[in-house]
């Protein structure tokens, strides 16, 4: 997914500041950006902002739906570039089709991590399919460490098994997680899992003390802890816990999407679709997508490629991380 935004803000991240964070849960609410046009689909995102950029590696979170795509469109978004970091894509209902610049034709579907790495560049399209009729999921970026920013482009796709929990069960599509471990391998250690819990129901879940976590509530009444997190609300805890314990208060099932990761310990610069470590960073892959080079060409779409926005005349001041 591109970040659609006409003016989006330059964020200097990271830098292992997060990592220096009282052991309670702090409560991340999201806002509301449209993906384009009068009848745009709306997104709400947790990350970034200002008071937290980084959970780990993941460095972007949307979380969209349920959406009537009779009413909105549902997803359309033309053909963007992308550097330095990797899209996990991630359903719960209905269905996007995917074309990349390597030439990857794939559906989204719910229950399936498509992992697209977007290292030196890369660019892709994403429509709703003609028979989605609801349009409901999360789309994640995953920031690349220096050594591995400018990566071979690259797609993956996985289908992980549900896992029992106590009282519900875990898709971990990235990462262990109760027993299970995807697959897919990871640039840093990183932690994606999709939850469900019955109603009434308490996990208690043994995650790395080295990893700081985020609890995206998609439905339910939950607490993480003891902290009330409600839906579109991320719930996000610092390194240092050997457990996590999630409970569903509510008279229906929950379901929540776990992320995490060790501090990411370095400072990155993001704007638009881009994850670069300068400003200069920013401005070259800017002119390289605006001239045509370097992200190659997606087929498969029926119209133009999404142009860059404008970079402001200077520099905006950097945000950091948590406070």
């Amino acid at each position: 997914m591109s970040n659609t935004e006409t003016r989006p803000a330059e964020v200097k991240c990271g830098g292992g500041a997060e990592a220096a964070r009282p052991a309670d849960v702090e409560v991340l609410t999201a806002r509301d950006v449209p993906l384009g046009g009068p009848r745009a689909m709306r997104v709400r995102r947790t990350l970034p902002q200002r008071a937290r950029t980084l959970i780990g590696a993941w460095c972007f979170a949307d979380h969209y739906g349920p959406d009537d795509v009779a009413r909105t469109g549902g997803m359309d978004v033309a053909p963007h570039p992308h550097t330095g970091l990797q899209t996990v894509s991630w359903l719960f209902s209905g269905e996007i089709e995917h074309h990349d610049s390597l030439g990857t034709h794939a559906r989204v579907r719910p229950g399936e991590l498509n992992l697209m790495t977007g290292g030196r560049g890369i660019s892709h399209s994403e429509v709703s399919t003609p028979d989605t009729t609801i349009l409901h999921g999360v789309q994640l970026w995953v920031a690349l460490p220096r050594e591995h920013r400018d990566a071979d482009s690259a797609f993956q796709h996985h289908v992980p098994d549900p896992v029992p929990l106590d009282g519900g069960e875990a898709r971990v599509f990235l990462g262990s997680l109760a027993g299970d471990t995807s697959p897919v391998p990871t640039f840093t250690p990183l932690l994606g899992a999709e939850l469900s819990l019955a109603p009434g129901a308490e996990t208690v879940l043994r995650v790395d003390p080295a990893f700081e976590h985020g609890v995206l509530v998609d439905a339910g009444d939950v607490l993480v802890e003891d902290t009330a997190v409600q839906p579109a609300e991320l719930g996000y805890t610092a390194p240092g816990r050997t457990t996590l314990t999630l409970t569903n208060r509510g008279a229906g099932t929950a379901r929540l999407v776990l992320l995490g990761g060790p501090p990411f310990g370095e400072e990155i610069v993001m704007w638009w679709n881009f994850v670069g470590r300068s400003h200069n960073d920013i401005v070259q892959a800017r002119e390289d997508w605006m001239t045509g080079s370097r992200f190659g060409e997606v087929r498969g779409y029926d119209g133009a490629p999404l142009p860059a926005p404008e970079l402001p005349n200077v520099p905006l001041k950097p945000r950091g991380g948590a406070r």
